[in-house]
């Protein structure tokens, strides 16, 4: 019995984190497997090491083909650590970020080439999609101003970056939910977070109804 692979994605101050937080005592009430939060990059002690690497203020310096190399490494770790042995012990795995990011990010906003990105993370992923992506939409300067407004933890070398830069990313994402509307489904990130809790669910329910608990 394979697990469900559950991945959230969005621009920055798209309310990911916040969602997943409050989705998963929602599920946990009304599914039969066991739910595993993560995320990327991060997600287990080499994981979370490359990320403060990545996302350190100080490294503005950065390459972009090195960066896009981070992430995939992290995203390996990520996978062999986590991800492959909760799916295979049949658990849903609610994931922030995953190969979306960085075709959005490094593939898009920083023009180094979508497929060059793909093939990167075909290599690290041995493949590997979710079986479903939630993308939550939200005008940039929106997004950008909820971190500003509700920040409560470091800079980090993203919110350094342009607007441009964000409104690429933005695109790029909106590239791959149109090219992936198998799989990416794509929230309005403007509504209640209790919204978009009960939208998750309900979409959850009718793509996998074999995970949810019978009345």
């Amino acid at each position: 019995m394979r697990g469900i692979f559950v991945t959230f994605e969005g621009p920055e101050g798209a309310g990911k984190t916040t969602l997943i937080q409050q989705l998963y005592p929602v599920l946990e009430k009304q599914i039969s497997r066991k739910i595993k939060l993560t995320r990327e990059p991060g997600g287990n002690m080499i994981a979370e090491t490359i990320r403060q690497v990545i996302l350190n203020p100080a490294h503005t310096q950065m390459d972009s083909r090195t960066e896009a190399l981070l992430y995939a490494a992290s995203r390996r770790q990520h996978l062999v650590d986590n991800v492959i042995p909760a799916l295979n012990d049949g658990e849903v795995i609610l994931c922030d970020r995953f190969v979306d990011s960085s075709i959005a990010y490094q593939g898009y906003a920083r023009g180094i080439g979508v497929d060059g990105v793909m093939d990167i993370n075909h290599f690290a992923t041995d493949g590997m999609q979710p079986d479903i992506t939630f993308y939550l939409d939200i005008d940039v300067t929106i997004g950008l101003e909820r971190i500003q407004k509700h920040r409560t933890n470091e800079m980090n070398r993203l919110d350094f970056e342009s607007l441009e830069f964000h409104e690429k990313v933005r695109q790029g994402y909106l590239n791959i939910a149109q090219s992936q509307s198998h799989r990416v489904v794509v929230l309005d990130a403007t509504q209640t977070t209790d919204k978009l809790v009960e939208q998750c669910v309900n979409i959850l329910l009718q793509r996998f109804p074999e995970i949810f608990k019978t009345l």
